[in-house]
C-alpha cells in the first residue's frame, strides 16, 4: 500500500510507477502470437456454432460493449435462466494467473474450455463443434493453415480463442497519461482519489499494479451462500467466501459489481466498503469499516472513473459460411 498525501515529487514518481502500463504482452512458449491465430481465435470467440443450440457464442457473457462483461448480474445461459454468477471480464486476461471468480481455470485455454462446454452456459459438446467447422471451407483453411498437422481440433480451437483472448488490452485511459507525465489528464478530484486509493481506504492492498489486482482471493464479507474459492481449497479458512480481485479497468461499462452482480454501481459497492462487510472467520484481514466524507467518497468515485479508456472500439469479425 502506497500513500500520496504528504508525497514528494520523487515520492509521488515512485507511487506512481507501480501502476505503469506494460510495453508487451506475453504470450505462452507454446502458443505464440500469430496475428493470423488471433484473427481465427476472434472469429471463433463471436461464433454462435460452438454452442449446443448455435444461439450463444462467447461474446454473449463477455460483450465487448460492457467491457467484456454483460450488464446483468447473471447472463443468461442455455437453459434461459440467469447464471449464478456475473461473468469476469476478459480485459488484461493474459496478466491473470487463474480464471474465474474462484480461480478453477490455470489458463485461458482451459478458462474457454469451461463456459463452452457448461451444461448451463454454452452446452456445447466438441465432437458436434468441430464436425460443424469441418464443413465449413473458409474454417478449413484457416485451421489447415495455422495448425497443419491435425487442421480443427478441440485443442487447436482453444489456442486460437485463447490467443484472440490474450489480446483483449484495456485500451490507454486518462490516467494513464497522468501516470506518464500528463498532470492535467485527470481532474484534481480523480487526484485526490488516487491518494485515498493508495492511502486512507486501503484499496491498493488488493487492487494493485496497473491492471490493479493481486490476482489472489479475499473474503469481502459480501452476504453470499456462495463459498467461492472455498470449494478448492476446503482446509484454507480464509479461502471459504472468497473470490479473485477484480481488475478496474473500464469499470464505467462494467456495473453491476460483485462476484453475482450484488452492486448495482459504483456508488453502492464504495458504500458497502465503507461498511467493512459482514464478520466472520474467513473475512480478509485488509477488509476494515471506512468513514469517508461525501467529498472523498465523490473523489475516491471520480478515480475509478478514470480507469475508463476514452476509445474503446471492437471490430466485429466477418464469420465464414
Amino acid at each position: 500500500m502506497f500513500c500520496i498525501v504528504g508525497a514528494n515529487a520523487a515520492e509521488l514518481d515512485l507511487i506512481k510507477a507501480q501502476y505503469k502500463r506494460p510495453t508487451a504482452i506475453t504470450f505462452p512458449n507454446d502458443a505464440p502470437f500469430s496475428p493470423q491465430t488471433a484473427t481465427l481465435g476472434k472469429m471463433l470467440f463471436f461464433d454462435p456454432r460452438l454452442s449446443g443450440k448455435q444461439n450463444l457464442s462467447c461474446a454473449s457473457c463477455h460483450n465487448p460493449s460492457f467491457g467484456f462483461e454483460v450488464p446483468v448480474p447473471g447472463a443468461i445461459g442455455a437453459a434461459n435462466t440467469p447464471l449464478a454468477r456475473k461473468a469476469p471480464t476478459l480485459l488484461n486476461a493474459a496478466w491473470i494467473p487463474t480464471l474465474f471468480w474462484d480461480g478453477r481455470a490455470p489458463s485461458l485455454e482451459m478458462q474457454a474450455l469451461g463456459p463452452i462446454t457448461a451444461e448451463a452456459e454454452m452446452d456445447g459438446k466438441f465432437t458436434e463443434i468441430v464436425a460443424t467447422l469441418t464443413r465449413i471451407p473458409e474454417y478449413r483453411a484457416w485451421f489447415g493453415k495455422l495448425f497443419p498437422r491435425d487442421g480443427i481440433t478441440q485443442d487447436n480451437l482453444l489456442t486460437a480463442i485463447a490467443t484472440y483472448e490474450r489480446t483483449v488490452v484495456a485500451e490507454w485511459a486518462p490516467f494513464d497519461r497522468w501516470i506518464e507525465g500528463d498532470a492535467t489528464a485527470i481532474s484534481p478530484a480523480a487526484q485526490r482519489g488516487f491518494a485515498l486509493f493508495t492511502g486512507k481506504t486501503g484499496c491498493s492492498g488488493c487492487h494493485t499494479g496497473w491492471n490493479f489486482t493481486d490476482n489472489k482471493f479475499h473474503d469481502l464479507g459480501i452476504p453470499t451462500t456462495d463459498i467461492g474459492r472455498g470449494t478448492f481449497e476446503p482446509d484454507n479458512p480464509l479461502a471459504q467466501y472468497a473470490f479473485k480481485t477484480p481488475g478496474l479497468r473500464n469499470l464505467t461499462y462494467r456495473a453491476p459489481f460483485g462476484h453475482a452482480g450484488q452492486f448495482a454501481n459504483l456508488e453502492e459497492i464504495v458504500a458497502f466498503y465503507e461498511t467493512g462487510g459482514l464478520d466472520r472467520p474467513s473475512k480478509s484481514p485488509l477488509m476494515k469499516p471506512l468513514k469517508l466524507s461525501p467529498e472523498e467518497r465523490a473523489d475516491l468515485i471520480a478515480f475509478l472513473r478514470s480507469l475508463t479508456a476514452e476509445q474503446t472500439r471492437t471490430a466485429l469479425p466477418n464469420l465464414p459460411n
